[in-house]
Protein backbone atom coordinates (compact mmCIF):
# COMPACT_ATOMS: atom_id res chain seq x y z
CA UNK A 1 0.00 0.00 0.00
CA UNK A 2 1.09 7.70 -5.53
CA UNK A 3 2.68 10.93 -5.57
CA UNK A 4 5.62 13.04 -5.44
CA UNK A 5 7.62 11.24 -2.55
CA UNK A 6 9.84 9.09 -4.02
CA UNK A 7 8.76 5.44 -2.45
CA UNK A 8 4.88 6.18 -2.00
CA UNK A 9 4.50 8.04 -4.96
CA UNK A 10 3.32 5.03 -7.28
CA UNK A 11 0.81 3.54 -4.35
CA UNK A 12 -2.08 4.99 -4.31
CA UNK A 13 -4.07 8.19 -6.11
CA UNK A 14 -2.32 11.57 -7.10
CA UNK A 15 -3.08 14.86 -8.08
CA UNK A 16 -0.53 15.29 -10.65
CA UNK A 17 -1.34 15.76 -14.04
CA UNK A 18 -2.54 12.74 -16.14
CA UNK A 19 0.49 13.01 -18.51
CA UNK A 20 3.10 13.75 -16.12
CA UNK A 21 1.17 10.73 -14.14
CA UNK A 22 1.56 7.93 -16.76
CA UNK A 23 5.31 9.04 -17.35
CA UNK A 24 5.99 8.52 -13.88
CA UNK A 25 4.32 5.20 -13.26
CA UNK A 26 6.25 3.23 -16.01
CA UNK A 27 9.08 3.31 -13.47
CA UNK A 28 7.38 2.73 -10.93
CA UNK A 29 6.08 -0.42 -12.29
CA UNK A 30 9.39 -2.16 -10.87
CA UNK A 31 9.56 -0.58 -7.82
CA UNK A 32 6.01 -1.21 -7.04
CA UNK A 33 6.47 -5.01 -7.91
CA UNK A 34 9.96 -5.29 -5.61
CA UNK A 35 8.03 -4.03 -2.95
CA UNK A 36 5.37 -6.61 -3.19
CA UNK A 37 7.86 -9.36 -3.25
CA UNK A 38 10.39 -8.39 -0.39
CA UNK A 39 7.58 -7.27 1.89
CA UNK A 40 4.62 -10.17 1.01
CA UNK A 41 4.94 -11.79 3.98
CA UNK A 42 4.32 -8.27 5.92
CA UNK A 43 1.55 -7.08 3.93
CA UNK A 44 -0.12 -10.73 3.98
CA UNK A 45 0.59 -10.97 8.15
CA UNK A 46 -1.30 -7.12 8.18
CA UNK A 47 -4.36 -8.88 5.82
CA UNK A 48 -4.76 -11.47 8.06
CA UNK A 49 -4.62 -9.07 11.24
CA UNK A 50 -8.03 -7.44 10.60
CA UNK A 51 -10.95 -7.59 12.44
CA UNK A 52 -12.96 -8.90 9.71
CA UNK A 53 -15.46 -11.43 11.04
CA UNK A 54 -17.78 -12.70 8.53
CA UNK A 55 -15.53 -12.84 5.16
CA UNK A 56 -15.83 -10.06 2.52
CA UNK A 57 -17.54 -10.78 -0.42
CA UNK A 58 -17.02 -7.13 -2.11
CA UNK A 59 -13.73 -5.48 -1.55
CA UNK A 60 -12.06 -2.62 -3.29
CA UNK A 61 -8.75 -1.70 -3.46
CA UNK A 62 -8.21 2.31 -3.37
CA UNK A 63 -4.64 3.21 -5.05
CA UNK A 64 -4.03 -0.11 -5.94
CA UNK A 65 -0.76 0.30 -7.92
CA UNK A 66 0.37 -2.90 -9.70
CA UNK A 67 -1.37 -4.84 -7.45
CA UNK A 68 0.46 -5.89 -3.90
CA UNK A 69 -2.78 -5.37 -1.65
CA UNK A 70 -5.32 -6.62 -4.62
CA UNK A 71 -3.49 -9.87 -4.92
CA UNK A 72 -2.76 -10.62 -1.23
CA UNK A 73 -6.71 -9.79 -0.69
CA UNK A 74 -7.61 -12.55 -3.12
CA UNK A 75 -5.38 -14.62 -1.52
CA UNK A 76 -6.70 -14.17 1.83
CA UNK A 77 -10.98 -14.12 0.46
CA UNK A 78 -11.16 -16.45 -2.10
CA UNK A 79 -14.98 -16.26 -2.46
CA UNK A 80 -14.57 -12.11 -2.83
CA UNK A 81 -14.30 -9.88 -6.26
CA UNK A 82 -12.41 -7.04 -6.03
CA UNK A 83 -12.47 -3.73 -7.49
CA UNK A 84 -8.69 -2.71 -7.98
CA UNK A 85 -8.76 1.53 -8.41
CA UNK A 86 -5.78 3.28 -9.91
CA UNK A 87 -5.27 6.68 -11.84
CA UNK A 88 -2.34 5.00 -14.13
CA UNK A 89 -2.91 3.26 -16.57
CA UNK A 90 0.80 1.18 -16.44
CA UNK A 91 -0.08 0.39 -13.00
CA UNK A 92 -3.73 -1.23 -13.83
CA UNK A 93 -2.14 -3.43 -17.00
CA UNK A 94 0.98 -5.25 -14.69
CA UNK A 95 -2.23 -5.94 -12.17
CA UNK A 96 -4.38 -7.40 -15.06
CA UNK A 97 -0.73 -9.16 -15.99
CA UNK A 98 -0.31 -10.21 -12.37
CA UNK A 99 -3.73 -11.24 -11.61
CA UNK A 100 -3.90 -13.36 -14.73
CA UNK A 101 -0.90 -15.16 -14.18
CA UNK A 102 -2.14 -16.30 -10.77
CA UNK A 103 -5.92 -17.31 -12.41
CA UNK A 104 -7.87 -14.72 -10.69
CA UNK A 105 -8.51 -12.18 -13.60
CA UNK A 106 -11.87 -13.22 -13.66
CA UNK A 107 -12.28 -11.66 -9.93
CA UNK A 108 -10.59 -8.54 -10.69
CA UNK A 109 -12.61 -5.18 -12.08
CA UNK A 110 -10.30 -2.92 -13.20
CA UNK A 111 -10.97 0.96 -12.73
CA UNK A 112 -8.94 3.82 -14.10
CA UNK A 113 -10.11 7.12 -11.33
CA UNK A 114 -8.69 10.02 -10.18
CA UNK A 115 -9.95 9.78 -6.35
CA UNK A 116 -9.02 13.12 -6.27
CA UNK A 117 -12.07 14.60 -8.16
CA UNK A 118 -15.23 15.15 -6.67
CA UNK A 119 -17.11 12.62 -8.63
CA UNK A 120 -16.21 8.99 -7.68
CA UNK A 121 -16.44 5.98 -10.24
CA UNK A 122 -19.20 3.40 -9.30
CA UNK A 123 -17.83 1.00 -7.09
CA UNK A 124 -20.57 -0.99 -5.61
CA UNK A 125 -21.06 -1.48 -1.94
CA UNK A 126 -17.97 -3.24 -0.60
CA UNK A 127 -17.85 -4.56 2.85
CA UNK A 128 -13.85 -4.07 2.85
CA UNK A 129 -12.22 -0.88 1.44
CA UNK A 130 -8.30 -1.52 1.93
CA UNK A 131 -5.95 1.96 1.12
CA UNK A 132 -2.20 1.21 1.45
CA UNK A 133 0.12 4.41 0.89
CA UNK A 134 -2.33 6.50 -0.73
CA UNK A 135 -4.51 8.26 1.45
CA UNK A 136 -1.86 10.76 2.80
CA UNK A 137 -1.69 12.40 -0.85
CA UNK A 138 -5.22 13.13 -1.15
CA UNK A 139 -5.50 17.38 -1.27
CA UNK A 140 -8.50 16.65 0.78
CA UNK A 141 -7.94 13.28 3.09
CA UNK A 142 -11.01 14.21 5.38
CA UNK A 143 -13.72 14.23 2.29
CA UNK A 144 -11.78 11.25 1.13
CA UNK A 145 -12.70 9.34 4.31
CA UNK A 146 -16.10 10.28 4.44
CA UNK A 147 -16.73 9.23 1.01
CA UNK A 148 -15.40 6.01 1.68
CA UNK A 149 -17.89 5.96 4.86
CA UNK A 150 -20.76 6.42 2.88
CA UNK A 151 -19.41 3.74 0.30
CA UNK A 152 -18.80 0.67 2.67
CA UNK A 153 -21.43 -1.65 3.60
CA UNK A 154 -23.01 -1.17 7.10
CA UNK A 155 -21.00 -2.95 9.56
CA UNK A 156 -17.93 -2.80 6.81
CA UNK A 157 -14.24 -2.24 7.41
CA UNK A 158 -11.91 0.21 6.35
CA UNK A 159 -8.36 -0.86 6.32
CA UNK A 160 -5.78 2.59 6.22
CA UNK A 161 -2.02 1.47 5.66
CA UNK A 162 0.75 4.05 5.81
CA UNK A 163 4.28 3.82 5.53
CA UNK A 164 6.08 5.68 8.90
CA UNK A 165 8.91 6.24 6.19
CA UNK A 166 11.20 5.72 3.41
CA UNK A 167 12.75 2.31 3.99
CA UNK A 168 16.61 2.23 5.25
CA UNK A 169 18.94 -0.18 3.49
CA UNK A 170 22.47 0.60 5.26
CA UNK A 171 24.45 0.32 7.91
CA UNK A 172 24.32 3.87 9.51
CA UNK A 173 28.66 3.72 9.24
CA UNK A 174 28.01 2.88 5.48
CA UNK A 175 29.29 3.80 3.05
CA UNK A 176 33.25 4.10 3.73
CA UNK A 177 33.47 6.96 2.11
CA UNK A 178 30.39 8.72 3.03
CA UNK A 179 29.42 7.46 6.60
CA UNK A 180 25.79 8.38 8.01
CA UNK A 181 24.89 9.50 4.24
CA UNK A 182 21.42 7.44 4.61
CA UNK A 183 20.35 9.43 7.03
CA UNK A 184 21.12 12.53 5.64
CA UNK A 185 19.14 11.53 2.56
CA UNK A 186 16.46 10.76 4.89
CA UNK A 187 16.40 14.23 6.67
CA UNK A 188 16.09 15.98 3.16
CA UNK A 189 13.63 13.59 2.23
CA UNK A 190 11.55 14.81 5.29
CA UNK A 191 12.12 17.97 4.99
CA UNK A 192 10.66 17.90 1.22
CA UNK A 193 7.83 15.81 2.10
CA UNK A 194 6.91 18.38 4.61
CA UNK A 195 6.29 20.90 2.01
CA UNK A 196 5.27 18.49 -0.62
CA UNK A 197 3.22 16.25 1.42
CA UNK A 198 1.66 17.73 4.18
CA UNK A 199 -0.84 15.18 5.47
CA UNK A 200 2.13 12.04 5.59
CA UNK A 201 2.19 11.10 8.63
CA UNK A 202 -1.17 12.63 10.17
CA UNK A 203 -3.21 11.40 12.80
CA UNK A 204 -5.25 8.53 10.95
CA UNK A 205 -6.94 7.70 13.89
CA UNK A 206 -8.80 10.48 14.64
CA UNK A 207 -9.39 11.01 11.04
CA UNK A 208 -11.40 8.12 11.01
CA UNK A 209 -13.55 8.93 14.29
CA UNK A 210 -14.18 12.32 12.97
CA UNK A 211 -15.61 11.20 9.23
CA UNK A 212 -17.85 8.67 11.60
CA UNK A 213 -15.86 5.66 11.75
CA UNK A 214 -15.12 3.43 14.82
CA UNK A 215 -11.30 2.51 14.98
CA UNK A 216 -11.36 -1.44 16.24
CA UNK A 217 -7.47 -1.54 16.14
CA UNK A 218 -4.55 -0.14 15.28
CA UNK A 219 -0.95 -1.16 15.11
CA UNK A 220 2.60 -0.69 13.84
CA UNK A 221 4.44 -3.11 11.64
CA UNK A 222 7.97 -3.53 11.90
CA UNK A 223 10.20 -4.66 8.62
CA UNK A 224 13.29 -5.67 9.50
CA UNK A 225 14.83 -8.27 6.71
CA UNK A 226 18.55 -9.60 6.40
CA UNK A 227 21.18 -9.36 6.03
CA UNK A 228 21.77 -11.72 4.30
CA UNK A 229 19.98 -9.84 1.48
CA UNK A 230 17.95 -11.81 -1.73
CA UNK A 231 18.75 -10.32 -5.19
CA UNK A 232 14.98 -8.93 -4.92
CA UNK A 233 15.91 -6.98 -2.15
CA UNK A 234 19.33 -6.03 -3.53
CA UNK A 235 17.03 -4.09 -6.83
CA UNK A 236 14.44 -3.01 -4.17
CA UNK A 237 17.02 -1.29 -2.39
CA UNK A 238 19.03 0.24 -5.91
CA UNK A 239 15.39 1.08 -7.15
CA UNK A 240 13.65 2.56 -3.72
CA UNK A 241 17.49 4.72 -3.66
CA UNK A 242 17.36 5.84 -7.38
CA UNK A 243 13.64 7.54 -6.73
CA UNK A 244 14.64 9.08 -3.60
CA UNK A 245 17.62 10.63 -5.25
CA UNK A 246 14.99 13.12 -7.28
CA UNK A 247 13.74 14.28 -3.88
CA UNK A 248 17.08 14.67 -2.14
CA UNK A 249 19.88 16.01 -4.99
CA UNK A 250 19.45 19.59 -4.30
CA UNK A 251 19.51 19.34 -0.65
CA UNK A 252 22.94 17.10 -0.41
CA UNK A 253 26.88 18.50 -0.43
CA UNK A 254 28.44 17.46 -3.84
CA UNK A 255 30.36 15.19 -1.95
CA UNK A 256 27.38 12.73 -0.82
CA UNK A 257 25.43 13.23 -3.97
CA UNK A 258 29.00 11.76 -5.64
CA UNK A 259 28.95 8.93 -2.96
CA UNK A 260 24.59 8.11 -3.68
CA UNK A 261 25.79 7.97 -7.37
CA UNK A 262 28.33 5.34 -6.82
CA UNK A 263 25.85 3.38 -4.48
CA UNK A 264 23.44 4.06 -7.48
CA UNK A 265 26.12 2.74 -10.15
CA UNK A 266 25.33 -0.65 -11.25
CA UNK A 267 29.24 -1.10 -12.43
CA UNK A 268 30.65 0.41 -9.82
CA UNK A 269 32.55 -1.62 -7.01
CA UNK A 270 30.79 0.41 -4.61
CA UNK A 271 27.85 -0.24 -5.79
CA UNK A 272 24.72 -1.32 -3.18
CA UNK A 273 23.84 -4.36 -5.51
CA UNK A 274 27.37 -5.76 -4.05
CA UNK A 275 26.97 -5.04 -0.37
CA UNK A 276 26.98 -7.72 1.70
CA UNK A 277 25.60 -5.80 4.67
CA UNK A 278 22.46 -4.97 3.03
CA UNK A 279 19.10 -4.72 4.77
CA UNK A 280 15.24 -3.62 4.80
CA UNK A 281 14.61 -1.71 7.85
CA UNK A 282 10.57 0.24 8.03
CA UNK A 283 7.84 0.51 9.55
CA UNK A 284 3.78 0.29 8.41
CA UNK A 285 0.86 1.52 10.42
CA UNK A 286 -2.41 0.28 10.11
CA UNK A 287 -5.78 1.59 11.12
CA UNK A 288 -8.86 -0.72 11.23
CA UNK A 289 -12.33 1.25 10.92
CA UNK A 290 -15.49 0.17 11.01
CA UNK A 291 -18.89 1.67 9.52
CA UNK A 292 -21.02 1.19 12.52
Amino acid sequence: MNHSSPHTAPHGAHHVHEHEHEHNAGDQVEMLDLDAEVLAEHIASIIAWLPIGTSPRRVVDLGCGTGAGTLALLERFPEAELTAVDLSAAHLNRLREKAAAVGADDRVRMVRADLDGTAWPELGTPELVWASASMHHMPDPDRTLRQVHDLLAPGGLFAVVELAGFPRFLPEDAPQDAPGLEERCHAALDHHHAEQVPHRGADWGTKLTEAGFTVEGERTVTVDIGPPRTDAAGRYALSSLHRMRGGVASALTAEDLAALDRLLDTGSPHSILRRIDLSVRTERRVWAARRT
